[in-house]
């Protein structure tokens, strides 16, 4: 299925009605021309009131030697004057021709005499000089205004410009004028880029939903003639990456209504009152457009709880600005049609004040995407992809449970960007698969060195992890096994795939969950009679899990039927915040350390009646570093217990690849088994799906 490449749709911000504070109204050309003018003047100017044609002395040697007329002296300090006959007659100067334009006329009898200018010491007496030697003289002061107002807007302009820069320097985009004017990028109706519920896949209920809010402000009538009132505001909940910031766009496109747009951090700031200031002039504006959607992304950085886990010295911007806003949402009149949406992944936090009927009435959840939903998103991420004909958009969705929105767009675009370093003109089904093991293993990393004796360690824990994982029941299947480094601290993983979306599990279950994590470091003492740092992050994940069963989920015969975890504030629900006593305390840690203990038995028994097995998955994984499911079948057989996925191993393990390169028939997991040599900070996505 080759799909055709297209460019991207991007959302096209409307012009405001309101002029923009971030963009001057006169372009900074124009002053710089205006400002290039005006010095162009001043020159011109000030060479007319100033050019030398004589120089000082001189002109005081031609006055003892009766060559100077008559002079006037300007603000003391420019002297013009003329010749006399003598200056002629010597040769001094030529005569001057007839219009030739130089002729100067300072009083009667002085005409046709050629002027001359210099200029004087200023304070420099010189009526002696004149007086002695019959020269006529005047004195005029004229006022030089050009300069002084040209001086004058060069200062103010100078001065203007530096405070300007200094405050955009502080904060970038604000202004001193309109700090309190809020920062809300208006979608205004946009026709050809506009989103709609098409450009929305896999949140079949959350558009169902919404569809509601769109009828409200499309036909408000339609509810309010039978004395109804419509919602004010709409809530949408879930995990980063999920779309609910496109969710409220496309709302806003179905509407065909303006879309107001800002963050919550928008309406924080340092000086107390800017940010219900802010809150006032949004809904001010909103009113104006209605009908509208204002649409706030990540509330909790204003809205959390008052009074709530606060310090000393608490944020009382923060809190002014949620009192505006719980204000304005009382206030406004809800027949103007002015929705509002806003997006958390943190509800908990919340203010109940702001989540009470009348002000959010809507709280609608956006959780992940199930396997028809994945399929769903991947149908809109490939649409501007080449594609080649072996893509199949339910495999790979099939292979990437507990992906969100964002997590499968990154997806596709590894794959192209992987495609295209190897050379591709279009992207395979081996790119995604290697695309999926990168977003969730890491990077691969040929080129560590590592010695024969710890990838001798790898391969055997590996082989463990493995081997336990196929012969156990209630395991997933193992598709890709590899003592390749990846990531950061990886220097093996062990790829597993569940057959379906899992929401439940039971006590067996997990179980053979805590074997297959045990089974690297049980391999390791079975094969080298010691243990190595690498179980690290299996350790700590059986840890965690049996601490589950016993203190969450009660699973366990010492403790019973009892939940100790504390959903409301599950930070706080061990340690000094503890809802039990120390007897029980001792009682959790006896009920887990027997769960690790039972199951480490297990899975002892397990890889002892299956040595075989573990030697030889080890030897092959030395030789061949990576095993995909078709090796591992052929190793191991076929599994005696558990099953496979649909279509596992319907393709054959003999297809290759272009480029020479062998296609990996396997596929990755939200639960990867890896051999680490420090803390993992990467997080088990299966993991997740256990606390249902």
């Amino acid at each position: 299925m080759a799909n055709k490449k297209s460019a991207p749709k991007k959302n096209i911000k409307a012009p405001n009605n309101k002029p923009d504070s971030k963009t001057p109204k006169f372009p900074t050309w124009g002053f710089l021309i205006i400002f290039l003018v005006l010095l162009i003047a001043q020159f011109l100017y000030t060479g007319v009131q100033v050019t030398n044609n004589l120089k000082y002395s001189t002109f005081l040697e031609y006055v003892e030697k009766g060559y100077v007329q008559e002079i006037v002296i300007k603000n003391g300090s420019y002297i013009e004057g003329t010749y006399t006959d003598k200056a002629i007659r010597d040769g001094i100067i030529e005569p001057p021709a007839e219009d030739d334009g130089q002729s100067f006329n300072l009083g009667s009898n002085t005409e046709g005499f050629k002027i001359f200018r210099t200029t004087m010491l200023r304070g420099d007496d010189i009526r002696p000089v004149l007086d002695a030697n019959d020269v006529e003289y005047e004195i005029t002061i004229e006022e030089d205004w050009f300069s002084g107002v040209f001086m004058w807007l060069v200062m103010i302009g100078l001065a203007i410009g530096f405070w300007v820069l200094i405050l955009r320097r502080m904060n970038p985009g604000q202004q001193v004028l309109n700090i309190g004017k809020n920062k809300a990028s208006l979608y205004d109706q946009q026709k050809d880029t506009k989103v709609t519920f098409k450009d929305v896949a896999g949140l079949e209920e959350a558009k169902a939903e919404v569809e509601e809010v769109v009828e409200f402000l499309k036909n408000p009538q339609k509810f309010t003639k039978l004395g109804g009132v419509l919602p004010k505001g709409v809530l949408l909940v879930g995990p980063p990456g999920t779309g609910k910031t496109l969710l409220a766009k496309a709302t806003a496109g179905e509407a065909n209504v303006p879309f107001f747009s800002l963050s919550g951090s928008d309406f924080v700031e340092m000086f107390v009152g800017v940010g219900a200031a802010r809150v006032r002039d949004l809904f001010k504006q909103a009113k104006e457009k209605a009908p509208c959607i204002v649409f706030i992304d990540e509330i909790d950085s204003i809205g959390r709880s008052r009074g709530k886990g606060m310090m000393m010295g608490s944020n009382d911007e923060r809190e002014n600005t949620l009192n505006q806003l719980l204000s304005e949402m009382d206030g406004f009149n809800s027949d103007k049609g002015v929705i509002l949406m806003a997006a958390t992944n943190r509800p908990d936090v919340l203010d109940s004040a702001l989540l009470r009927p009348g002000r959010f009435d809507r709280q609608i959840l956006i959780d992940k995407p199930d396997l028809n939903g994945r399929i769903e998103v991947l149908k809109v991420h490939v649409k501007k992809l080449i594609l080649s004909d072996d893509i199949e958009l339910k495999v790979l969705a099939s292979q990437t449970p507990g992906f969100a929105g964002a997590e499968l767009a990154n997806l596709c675009n590894e794959a192209a960007l992987l495609a295209a370093r190897r050379g591709k003109e279009e992207i395979e089904m081996i790119d995604f698969q290697d695309s999926i093991e990168k977003v969730i293993a890491g990077l691969e990393r040929k080129n560590k060195l590592i010695s024969p004796e710890e990838r001798k360690i790898v391969a055997y824990h590996e082989a463990g992890h493995a081997v336990v994982g196929w012969f156990l029941e209630y395991t997933d299947p193992v598709l890709k096994v590899s003592i390749v480094p990846r990531g950061l601290a990886a220097l093996g993983y062990t790829l597993q795939t569940p057959l379906e979306d899992r929401f439940l599990m039971n006590t067996e279950e997990l179980n053979e969950k805590i074997c297959a994590l045990l089974g690297g470091r049980v391999a390791e003492e079975i094969v080298f009679g010691k243990i190595s740092t690498g179980a690290q992050n299996d350790l700590e994940r059986i840890t965690n899990m049996a601490y589950a069963m016993v203190a969450e989920y009660g699973m366990s015969d010492e403790l019973g039927y009892i939940s100790l975890r504390d959903s409301n504030n599950p930070d706080n629900s061990y340690g000094f915040n503890r809802k039990y006593s120390p007897e029980t305390s001792n009682k959790i840690d006896v009920a887990v350390r027997d769960i690790i203990a039972r199951n480490y038995q297990r899975t002892m028994d397990l890889l002892n009646e299956h040595r075989e097995h573990l030697e030889s998955l080890a030897q092959t994984l030395l030789e061949k570093e990576v095993l995909n499911h078709h090796d591992l079948r052929d190793l191991l057989g076929d599994r005696p217990l558990g099953r496979y996925p649909e279509g596992m191993f319907e393709t054959s393990n003999s297809s290759s690849k272009k480029n020479g390169q062998k296609k990996a028939e396997s596929a990755t997991d939200v639960e990867i088994v890896q051999e680490e040599n420090s803390d993992d900070k990467s997080e088990d996505k299966e993991e997740k799906s256990t606390d249902a």
